[in-house]
């Protein structure tokens, strides 16, 4: 039996002041039909981070799940690239 198939994000850890969570930014862009302007847009979720590995400013990538927490909807798959240290 198949559950489908699960979204994925890729995004950049903004957050991991929590134990076992991470807050992940994604952005997109798209063109306003009005004014031919490029908009970002910017979403948050919070990842499930099982050996607390990430830190801020990696980028990381997570697919969906089903309900961890309150929150919590999606688990850490693999760290794309390391960030630099602020």
């Amino acid at each position: 039996m198949s559950r489908g198939r699960m979204r994925e994000v890729k995004g950049t850890v903004i957050k991991n002041s929590s134990d076992k969570t991470i807050m992940v930014q994604t952005e997109t862009s798209s063109k306003n039909r009005i004014y031919n302007k490029i908009v970002v847009m910017k979403k948050k979720f919070h990842v499930h981070d099982e050996k607390n590995e990430a830190k801020v400013g990696d980028q990381i990538r997570a697919i969906e799940t089903k309900p961890i927490s309150k929150s919590k909807r999606w688990k850490l798959v693999e760290i794309v690239s390391k960030g630099e240290v602020l």
